[in-house]
């Protein structure tokens, strides 16, 4: 198979679909792979690198898209890529398809086939290739929220951790997930005040014996949310409905309530956020203010450590993309029903259900596709 390696274009994302040590692992397995000029350079990687485990290097991303059966990305594809992927084309990467109905249109156009990273399941029903972000994720919205707090970036002043004889910040994380405990794990290493508040009560019993005494932890329910979000300094919002979108938590009017200064760090903003004013940031702007609040939304938040970011994403894509490689997408789905769950849109047909619910779209059941 010949593989496809473009350079993102989305604002400030630097991380790339392939490192070297993956191109050449495809390579050994008899693919070849095609990488556009530059592609690693946010992350060290100069062509030369993926030249000498076997790649070919081409000017221009339109050469990729042109020649390429499968193309390996890392965010979701804008409009002008969109535009290059052609019918029967594999593409993997993420993309966030229900908060994006413009994208989902531009794919089913295409004709091509796309499987999402942030749907593969594995056999513990987690998501395994969505983890690895999340984690670097959860613990990047402790950093953020820390500097936005800071009074010369909007906040109210607080430093997270206090000091002997001044309280520290409140920070309270909604959602116990893999971006949940990153966070929590972050913020009581730094000495927050920390409250976990998710709707599974396994999940709750299983954080109070990973972390004991050191947070607290809450049912959710609208009466707690509220209750302890108009109370926060800082609320990072890290709740996840695989393939669909995010539901809104904190209101207009619960916003209205917290203290001018106070920091909302939205970490589901890449299924349309999980607060009634969020809206997705870049790097370069990346928060704004709403009733006295700071809201920190930037949609790809483990992009600002791309090195780190491409590094653990690779370990965990590698495998999937062989897979894909070596069998083909229909022999390769019809093997693993895990990597099938990744299966969003197929030959202009949605073809994962929580996609086509959030987007009041039809529905054809990926296994459909494979007969």
């Amino acid at each position: 198979m010949l593989i496809g390696v473009p350079k993102e274009i989305k604002n400030n994302e630097f991380r790339v679909g392939l490192v070297p040590s993956s191109v050449r692992e495809l390579v050994a397995n008899g693919h070849q792979v095609i990488v556009e000029h530059h592609a690693g350079a946010g992350i060290g990687f100069d062509d030369s690198a993926y030249e000498n485990v076997g790649a070919t290097v081409v000017k221009e991303a339109k050469e990729v898209y042109r020649v390429a059966d499968m193309i390996i990305k890392v965010k979701e594809p804008q409009t002008q890529e969109c535009k290059m992927l052609r019918e029967g084309q594999v593409l993997f990467t993420y993309l966030h398809l229900a908060p994006d109905p413009q994208q989902t249109r531009l794919l089913q156009e295409s004709g091509c086939i796309a499987i999402a990273y942030e749907t593969v399941t594995n056999r513990n029903g987690g998501l395994p290739l969505l983890a690895p972000m999340s984690e670097v994720a959860g613990r990047m919205s402790i950093q953020a929220g820390a500097n936005s707090l800071e009074i010369t970036n909007g906040g109210s002043g607080i430093l997270l951790g206090g000091v002997p004889g001044v309280a520290p910040a409140k920070v309270v994380v909604l959602g116990g997930g893999v971006v949940g405990t990153n966070a929590v794990r972050m913020a009581m290493g730094l000495g927050a005040n920390v409250m976990v508040i998710d709707k599974s009560l396994e999940r709750l019993y299983q954080l109070d014996l990973q972390f004991g005494s050191k947070i607290s932890t809450m049912y959710s329910t609208t009466d707690s949310i509220e209750h302890h979000v108009t109370k926060a300094d800082l609320v990072i919002g890290a709740v996840l409905v695989p393939g669909g979108s995010a539901p809104k938590l904190v209101s207009r009017e619960m916003l209205k309530q917290m203290r001018p200064g106070s920091v909302l760090v939205d970490v589901s903003i890449d299924q349309g956020g999980c607060f009634e004013t969020s809206r997705p940031t870049t790097h370069q702007e990346p928060t704004y203010v709403v009733d006295g609040v700071v809201h920190y939304c930037v949609s790809n938040m483990p992009g600002a450590v791309p090195r780190t970011s491409t590094f653990a994403l690779n370990n965990a894509t590698l495998p999937f993309a062989l897979a894909l490689a070596n069998y083909g997408y229909k022999q390769a789905m019809l093997q693993d029903t895990h990597l099938l769950n990744g299966l969003n849109i197929c030959k202009g047909k949605i073809t994962h259900k929580a996609v086509a619910t959030a987007l009041h779209q039809e529905y054809t059941p990926a296994e459909v596709m494979m007969a």
